[in-house]
């Protein structure tokens, strides 16, 4: 769910303004997964500018109260998304923690860092969203320490079908402050990029496991 289109037309815009999404369809990137994709966004840039940092802190902010109210715990998803949560904790007044992808092998082994109290309403900040699977890891790593998630904020989702699905059997809400669709209408609109490339953006996003770049 987006958290508003105007919210989204900016944020989309100023990610490419400081190339925090890089299209690139002749040169496709190589996810970790193992995907070809001629798009790569890396959210993390966002924290050397001020003004585009604030913008996102606030809107995240914003969405964080329409969506959820007042929770009592800001989690942040290690590690994409620890400052970014931070940021919104600190705006909010808010304890802050952040979870890890698993437990440390060593030490007190946490997987969550910070102080959490059984029954706290928490709120997941994330940067990114693909599939879903890591950011549902960090909220299912929550819901068994005993917290109450309400529902996990983003900057950004590619809006798979299979991250909706993994959300819905999660029984967790995902507001973004963009999304592909809204990337897309933004480079259409603003003449990035020429038809076919366009067409190539599009064919990616309905199956990306299978794309191969021309």
């Amino acid at each position: 769910m987006i958290f508003d289109k105007e919210t989204a037309r900016l944020t989309t815009e100023k990610l490419l303004q400081i190339k925090a999404i890089k299209l690139q369809p002749d040169e496709p990137f190589t996810w970790a997964s193992g995907w070809k994709s001629p798009i790569y966004c890396d959210n993390r840039i966002t924290l050397s500018y001020p003004a585009i940092r604030v913008f996102l802190r606030e809107n995240l902010v914003k969405a964080i109260h329409q969506h959820y109210g007042q929770p009592g715990v800001i989690a942040g998803v290690a590690t994409g998304a620890i400052a970014m949560g931070i940021l919104v904790a600190q705006e909010m007044g808010l304890p802050f923690v952040y979870v890890r992808p698993e437990a440390k092998s060593h030490g007190r082994q946490n997987q969550i860092e910070g102080q959490l109290e059984s029954a706290q309403n928490v709120v997941v900040v994330e940067d990114l969203v693909s599939t879903g699977g890591s950011s549902l890891k960090a909220v299912n790593a929550l819901r068994e320490a005993g917290a109450n998630v309400s529902g996990m904020v983003a900057l950004f989702t590619y809006g798979f079908p299979i991250a909706e699905q993994n959300f819905i059997e999660a029984n967790c809400e995902l507001v973004t402050l963009s999304d592909y669709e809204h990337l897309i209408e933004q480079v259409s609109s603003q003449g990035y990029l020429n038809e076919e490339t366009l067409a190539t953006l599009k064919k990616w996003r309905k199956d990306p496991a299978a794309w191969k770049a021309n």
